[in-house]
C-alpha cells in the first residue's frame, strides 16, 4: 500500500506516516496530530468498542496524557474531562496515582497509557484505580510488554542502574504477559485485545499499525 494512503483515525486526516523512535520505525507517526501506532489502536478501541462518546455526562481520569488525546477528549467531555500529570512531570495538576485524592466510584472512566512502569509501587496504583472507578465505569490502564515476565529489582536505585535495567532512568521494571495477573490481583476483569484481532490486514497498513500499537487491557469491576 502506498503511504500517502495512510489515514489517522484521531485526527481524520490522510497521509503519509513519518518514522519514529531510536530505533526508527517507518510509518510510525502522523505528521498532523503525531499520535503513534499505539495510540491510533486506542482511539480505534475507544470510538468503537465503547461507549465513551455516547453523549451521557462522564468523569474521565486521564493520566498523564497524550497530546493528540486532550483536546480531543476534553472538546467532547467537557467538565467531566480531568488530565493529571505524575508530580515533577508537568503544569497540569499533578496526582499521586498511590494515592489518588478522590472518594470511592468518583470516575466513570480511566485512562492511563505507559505510566505505571513510572510508578514505584504499581500495584497500590492499581488497587487505588479500582477504588475510584464507579462500579459501572472501565479502565483502560495500558503498559508496553518488553519482557517475557515482569522484571523488578527494588534494589536499583539509581537513574543509571534503571536505565541499564529497564532501558529508561525514570522506569522502576519491564512488563511481561504476566502484567494481566497484576491486573486480576488488583480486582478487575480484564478482556485482552491485540490490533489484528479487532482490524483487518487491510486496515492494519491503512492505520500505520503494527506490533508497535500495543495491547489493550480493558478493565471493569
Amino acid at each position: 500500500m502506498n503511504d500517502a494512503e495512510n489515514y489517522c483515525p484521531v485526527c481524520e486526516q490522510s497521509s503519509g506516516f513519518l518514522p519514529y523512535g531510536v530505533a526508527s520505525r517507518p510509518g510510525a507517526q502522523c505528521p498532523h496530530c503525531e499520535s503513534l501506532e499505539r495510540d491510533r489502536f486506542s482511539w480505534l478501541y475507544v470510538t468503537e468498542k465503547t461507549g465513551l462518546f455516547d453523549g451521557i455526562p462522564k468523569k474521565m481520569l486521564h493520566v498523564l496524557p497524550e497530546a493528540c488525546f486532550e483536546p480531543r477528549l476534553r472538546q467532547r467531555l467537557g467538565e467531566g474531562y480531568l488530565s493529571v500529570d505524575l508530580p515533577g512531570t508537568g503544569s497540569k495538576e499533578n496526582m499521586d496515582v498511590m494515592d489518588i485524592r478522590y472518594p470511592d466510584q468518583s470516575f466513570d472512566v480511566i485512562y492511563c497509557n505507559r505510566v505505571l512502569g513510572r510508578v514505584t509501587d504499581d500495584k497500590k496504583a492499581l488497587r487505588e484505580f479500582r477504588r475510584v472507578l464507579k462500579d459501572s465505569g472501565w479502565a483502560m490502564l495500558l503498559v508496553p510488554i518488553t519482557s517475557q515476565k515482569t522484571y523488578e529489582d527494588p534494589s536499583i536505585t539509581d537513574e543509571e542502574g534503571r536505565l541499564k535495567a529497564y532501558g529508561k532512568k525514570d522506569r522502576f521494571r519491564r512488563y511481561g504477559p504476566d502484567y494481566l495477573d497484576r491486573l486480576i490481583e488488583a480486582g478487575f476483569q480484564v478482556t485482552v485485545t491485540d490490533a489484528d484481532q479487532m482490524v483487518s490486514a487491510e486496515d492494519m497498513q491503512r492505520f500505520g499499525l503494527m506490533a508497535e500499537s500495543g495491547r489493550i487491557y480493558f478493565c471493569t469491576k
